[in-house]
């Protein structure tokens, strides 16, 4: 029988037990119904039951356990190091991302937020945590470092979420993972939000959440209704042609390099051909990276240009076209750069350039993403590629020369102490390689790792290849 109209509608925040004044909130945001992921996920937190939620990218995860953790704080005080909830996030960007999402709102509930996160003052974060802080938003590494301080005690967390839990894993956070949810209070509430459930972290699911609800929406491991995706084949002396002629298009766009020093080779050459484009990698700091992801919200720049890791924190609306210019390194990684389009419902499109020695391998990474992605052969000012890409030609200096990155591969770059150029062949914790350690780039031109002082690479290929010298889990 057809679905009456009453089956069919959708309930509002106010119906699901959200209080008028985050309602009204949400309103001013223009927020008037729910996502699904909400809708399912909202009354069952409220509840207090353990929450496993799985969802593509966009889904709007970050309302769904929010909203109900808001609520059931509300008028809540916590004690001076003692946090009442802890939101865990893999990544700085990801972090201030769900603190600029949810403290405007519990702010006229009385809430008070911290984001705990490296590169930051933790001397602000410890007075703030000494002063009495309600809800706590924290990459694993800074977070462990307070702990071992003695600055935060999680013995009253009551409610404990990890965002991204699948991210956590494959960057090998799930140690201090372990050691964070050891930490806090016994029978409290957990809501774990992930895209998969891979073996690392079920293991999270079965240690830590007590008989979970489990909310599923739409099919998690493929590509939206609302997305595209084609294989770009082109030339290696076209590759750098093509994709200035295709970042220079109209909207909002983001392009990935597989290192950091590829990243500010491009971001530099996209500038000097008249492109609005900054580069976003862990190499730079903590201010530079929080301020070019404003000026691509605010649209002063139009192009972001970016390695994996650093994505993983890109949550902005209205982009319209992802672009691979150097290829994944697998499937996840591929669908995760897709999910920076296409979001909340938006529709978008996906290409990766693909060189000749490419095609094997880009070909049988698609087909286990389950994507179906056309091939196109392209030049320069092609009307097909026009056609898919809204490409035009820039009007600075061109980008010339063939650009030939390795293929796509997993490789250590390095020891524990340095997050660039390391030792051949070591591996970071976890076992993954780093961000920056990946051989091959849009420049061709670097040595292992990138951002070595030999490399020529951008302003911030320093001798420490980034930052500060800890492995790339400490963010």
């Amino acid at each position: 029988m057809p679905a009456t109209a009453d089956e069919e509608r959708v309930p509002t925040f106010a119906e699901l037990g959200i209080p008028s004044a985050l309602v009204n909130s949400l309103t001013r945001q223009g927020i008037d119904a729910p996502f699904p992921i909400q809708a399912a996920a909202i009354p069952d937190v409220m509840e207090g039951r353990d929450v496993l939620g799985r969802g593509q990218t966009g889904s709007g995860k970050t309302l769904a356990f929010g909203l109900p953790l808001l609520t059931r704080l509300s008028g809540r005080k916590a004690a001076p190091k003692r946090p009442l909830a802890l939101i865990l996030v893999p990544t700085r960007e990801l972090a201030q991302q769900v603190q600029n999402n949810l403290e405007p709102l519990g702010r006229g509930l009385g809430l008070h937020f911290k984001t705990v996160i490296g590169q930051t003052s933790m001397f602000k974060q410890i007075d703030a945590l000494r002063r009495g802080v309600e809800i706590l938003v924290a990459t694993p590494g800074r977070l462990k470092d307070l702990m071992r301080q003695g600055a935060c005690d999680l013995s009253d967390i009551e409610i404990a979420v990890l965002d991204e839990a699948d991210h956590m894993a494959d960057m090998g956070f799930l140690p201090d993972v372990t050691d964070i949810l050891d930490a806090a209070k016994p029978g409290g509430q957990r809501l774990l939000f992930s895209a998969t459930l891979d073996k690392d972290v079920d293991v999270l699911v079965k240690r830590y959440l007590n008989d979970p609800v489990t909310h599923a929406i739409g099919q998690v491991d493929e590509s939206v209704d609302t997305m595209e995706h084609h294989l770009l084949l082109v030339a290696p002396k076209e590759k750098a042609a093509v994709t200035a002629e295709i970042a220079n298009r109209e909207g909002r766009t983001i392009l990935f390099a597989r290192t950091k020093h590829g990243v500010d080779r491009l971001a530099k050459q996209l500038v000097q051909a008249g492109v609005r484009a900054a580069g976003l990698h862990g190499g730079k700091s903590q201010g530079l990276r929080t301020r070019t992801l404003a000026e691509f919200r605010e649209g002063s720049i139009s192009v972001l240009v970016a390695t994996d890791v650093a994505a993983r924190g890109i949550h902005v609306d209205d982009v319209t076209l992802v672009m691979h210019v150097d290829p994944p390194a697998d499937h996840k990684d591929y669908m995760h750069r897709a999910g920076r389009t296409a979001r909340a419902g938006e529709s978008g499109t996906v290409v990766t350039l693909v060189l000749p020695h490419q095609v094997r391998a880009t070909s049988a990474m698609t087909r286990r993403a389950g994507i179906n992605a056309p091939r196109t052969r392209v030049t320069t000012g092609d009307t097909e590629l026009v056609k898919l890409t809204g490409a035009r030609p820039p009007s600075g200096i061109p980008i010339e020369g063939p650009i030939i990155p390795e293929r796509p591969r997993r490789e250590g770059g390095g020891g524990r102490g340095r997050q660039g150029g390391g030792r051949r062949g070591g591996r970071g914790y976890g076992g993954r390689p780093r961000d920056g350690e990946h051989r091959g780039s849009y420049s061709g031109g670097e040595r292992r790792g990138g951002g070595g002082p030999r490399s020529g690479g951008g302003s911030h290929g320093n001798r420490r290849g980034g930052s500060d010298r800890r492995p790339a889990r400490y963010n």
